[in-house]
């Protein structure tokens, strides 16, 4: 039983392991791409993406400012993507799987910030780290993702 239970374990973590393409073949795909949603008036827009499938069936919460339910600003699940508008400031962004990541973001205004979420291994379900990707790499993210659960586009 465990030596089934280890290898369905290694099996998803191989499966959620596929390499991402080169810079050059994202730089390519995205010549000509125009993003779904631009940054609203003196504000900045932050993209969040999640590309892997690892932990798909766990959403990541998406947080702004603080844990409370009403700074969520959506979730997503495997291969998804959000969006939202974001005051000019420091901000600091949460998701929370079984745990909660963080990044702090200085946001400006007509600034495109691309974030992504990464699984990580939990104790009971999957966990998550946050970082900062290069706009070739957020715009290439997005293109090939599906948009996830939205609550605000405002914050």
């Amino acid at each position: 039983m465990l030596k089934k239970f280890m290898l369905v374990g290694l099996v998803a973590v191989i499966s959620g392991c596929a390499s991402a393409p080169t810079s050059d073949v994202m730089k390519t795909a995205i010549s000509g791409y125009q993003l779904p949603k631009l940054p609203d008036a003196n504000k900045a827009i932050v993209y969040v993406v999640r590309p892997s499938s690892l932990g798909g069936l766990v959403r990541f919460n998406v947080f702004v400012d603080d844990h409370a339910p009403e700074s969520e600003v959506g979730y997503t699940r495997s291969s998804q993507y959000i969006y939202f508008n974001l005051s000019p400031g420091q901000h600091t962004l949460y998701s929370k799987a079984e745990n909660w990541a963080e990044i702090a973001v200085d946001a400006k205004a007509n600034d495109i910030i691309f974030i992504q979420q990464e699984p990580a291994m939990g104790f009971f379900m999957a966990g998550n780290n946050l970082f900062k990707l290069e706009d070739y790499q957020g715009k290439y993210q997005v293109k090939t993702l599906s948009v996830g659960t939205i609550i605000k586009t405002e914050k």
